[in-house]
Parts: C-alpha cells; structure tokens; sequence
C-alpha cells in the first residue's frame, strides 16, 4: 500500500511538490481553498511571471536577505538551472531579459501554472479545489491526517504545508499556514511586508501620481546620512509616495527601521556628471532664452515634474530665463541629482509582495524542509521565514523549497 501525502496550498510551491511527490509514486492529494491553482502565481510579473533568476547559486543567496544560507541544499538539490529545464522540457519555452530575469516567451503566467496543473495531474496527483483545511491532525509527535472546513477528515502519512504568506490576500494568503503551524507548536517570526510600496512625507508627490520615471538611480540614507541602499531602474510616483521595481527593492533594505526615519534621494539624471548636467542646463537655458523659466525645462524633464521642479528650485516660475543666476542653475542640477523624500511608512502587508518573517528556519531541517518537531510535517515556499529580492528570487525559494519537500515527504 503507498504511501499518502496531502499537500496544503496550489501555489507555486504546492503545485511543485505535488508533481514530485507524484512522481516518485506517492499517493498525492493537493487541497486548494480557491476555485483554481496558481492566484498568486497567476499575477507575478504583472502577469507575466518571473520564475527565476539566471545567475549562480551564491547570487540566488546573496539576492535572500530572508535568511537566504537556509536555502543552500534546497537550491544545490533543485536549481535556478533545474527550474528552467523542468519547465523547458514540458514544452514551455524561456527567455532571459535584464538582470538575469527569466520569463516564459509567452509573456503570460497562466503557462506556468499549466504546465505544473499538467505535470502534477500527469505524475498522478488529484487536485481538489474549494477545499480549506482547518487543522492538521497529529498523534504521538506524528502526522495523522487534515481536518477540513467542512469537518471531512482525511487521514495521511505526511503534510506538506505551502499555503503562502500574507500578502496579497485575495488571492488566498491569509497566513492560515501560519496559524496551523503555531497550533502544532511551531514558532512563527514576526510578520512584515516586504517588496512593499513606500509612504512619503512630501504632498508634491500627489501631482506626480502615475509618472513613471525610467533609468533614475535612487539611494536610501538614514538620519544621520549613511547610505542604506542604491539601485538603479524604474521607479513610480502614487497618490502616497512612491512605488514601482527599484523602491520595491530598497523597501527590504529598510525594514530594520520600520521604514521610518529614512530618506530617499532620487538622481534622475544619473548617465550625467554635476558638471555635465550643468552644461546641459545651460544649452537648454540658451535654447529658451527669451521664455519664462517654466517653459524652459520641457527637453530636460517630464511635462508632469515640471511645475514640481520649479517650485522646489525656489527660482520664480516667471523669471525669464536669460535672468537666472549661475547660483540658481547649479541648485537645479543639485535638485535634478538629488531629490529628496521622507520616508513616513509603508503599505500594509496585504499590499507587499511577498511576506517577510513566517515559520521559524531553526525549526525546519534545510535538506529536507521537514519539522524538527512533527514527523511527516513539511514546509515549502512563503510560508517558510524567508524572502527575497524581485527579479525571480522568490518564486525560485517556492519552486526549490516545493520540489525539496516533495521529494522527501
């Protein structure tokens, strides 16, 4: 008689251990409280699904400021490499854009989740929807069965738990692996929001809502000015402050200061020295010679940051041009190299991407993904207290953790 394996969670995690489990000739049963797999999944990318990253493993670890050492063994057992293949040889053709992302050529996440629904139910697994568990059963330190929501029990020989984080609820994570967890004596991390939009201080960021700012380099500082984190890329203006790939990213880096208290300085010309971007000013200056310094920034930036800029320089908006002072034209390049925001607070963890803190990695064996506490309990994905960087760094931690518990479950 095989062995049975109930897996919680038809993310990306939960669909990986699914098709490895099956494979390995496990009777598989993976309950999904959705009406269909890969919600979560389905909107990764913007849709498009980033499902990993090309690099080498010590830059997969360097990319985990989530306790990304714990994830060694997953990612030597199942690799960026292996991921890419996995879905190559299901038919599922790959492309590699900037830094090293991985797409499927597509362009359409709903081929991802296809390709693991296909392979999973190919392997054998049954996959049933609109089905929530309540707890997981356990008798003499040993997984025993599931007890569903709607009081079906169901008994097993292991648990694979990848219900996810809690971020992004409606898509279904709603920490409930979290609380199952903590019932069974496991520790959970406190939970954050990570990859979340930022706050700012600043009410001249609500004319900017919906300007997106392309090849600018941010920096974050702290009160006492010491450089926290720089990146460079594309960066967007909300209603609240400032969102979009490259703030995403610095959002992990500030999380120690409950992303408060901090300053962002966006360089919006960083292909230009001080020198460089002064010479340019003044070419432009000597272009509109004869206009209002309003009209004169329209080739330097964005019609939307105009009014912005020139209330900011303190240069009065109707000073014609042939006026201003080499004083004022070098505030302005300091100004366009160095805008500065306060940092006031973050969006809820419901808005983040992924969910910074979760089960404990002291409680989980890294080559395995099993308890350290329950025999036949196992982890995979968000659910685990680690996270990552954007650029495919997550979704590789639920794809390698997944396949790791499943072939060990």
């Amino acid at each position: 008689m095989s062995r049975k394996v109930i897996i919680i969670g038809a993310g990306a995690a939960g669909l990986m251990a699914a098709c490895r489990a099956a494979e390995r000739g496990l009777e598989t049963i993976l309950l999904e409280k959705n009406d269909r797999p890969g919600r979560k999944l389905r909107i990764s990318g913007k849709g498009r699904c980033n499902i990993t990253n090309n690099t080498d493993i010590d830059g997969l670890i360097q990319n985990i400021p989530g306790n990304g050492s714990f994830l060694y063994s997953s990612f030597y057992t199942f690799s960026n490499d292996d991921i890419m293949q996995f879905f190559r040889m299901e038919g599922l053709d790959l492309k590699v854009e900037r830094g090293g992302r991985v797409f499927p050529v597509s362009d359409d996440a709903r081929d991802v989740i296809s390709v693991l629904v296909r392979r999973a139910e190919k392997s054998g697994a049954e996959i049933r929807y609109r089905s929530p568990v309540d707890s997981i059963e356990i008798s003499d330190g040993a997984v025993k069965g599931v007890m569903l929501k709607s009081s079906e029990a169901i008994r097993c020989d292991s648990v694979v738990l990848a219900t996810g984080g809690a971020s992004y609820p409606g898509t279904g994570s709603t920490g409930d692996g979290y609380r199952m967890a903590q019932r069974l004596g496991h520790t959970v991390t406190p939970l954050k929001p990570s990859l979340v939009p930022l706050i700012c201080n600043e009410k001249w960021v609500r004319d900017l809502q919906g300007l997106t700012l392309k090849n600018v380099s941010v920096t974050i500082y702290d009160r006492n000015r010491k450089k926290v984190y720089t990146d460079f890329g594309e960066m967007l203006f909300t209603h609240f402050g400032v969102s979009g790939p490259v703030i995403l990213s610095a959002s992990r880096h500030i999380m120690q200061y409950d992303y408060r208290d901090v300053f962002l300085s966006i360089d919006m010309k960083p292909a230009l020295s001080d020198e460089a971007l002064d010479n340019r000013i003044l070419r432009d200056f000597e272009k509109y010679s004869r206009k209002q310094f309003k009209n004169s920034l329209d080739d330097l930036l964005p019609q939307k940051m105009i009014p912005v800029i020139t209330k900011l320089s303190q240069i009065p908006a109707d000073k014609p041009v042939n006026q201003i002072t080499k004083a004022e034209r070098r505030a302005l390049a300091a100004l366009l190299k160095g805008l500065t925001l306060e940092i006031s607070g973050s969006r809820p963890i419901s808005e983040a991407i992924v969910t910074a803190g979760g089960i404990s990695t002291d409680e989980i064996e890294p080559a395995t993904m099993g308890s350290r506490l329950i025999k036949g309990l196992f982890f995979a994905g968000e659910v685990i207290d680690v996270d990552g960087y954007t650029g495919g760094y997550n979704l590789t931690i639920a794809f390698s953790t997944g396949y790791v518990a499943g072939s060990n479950c």
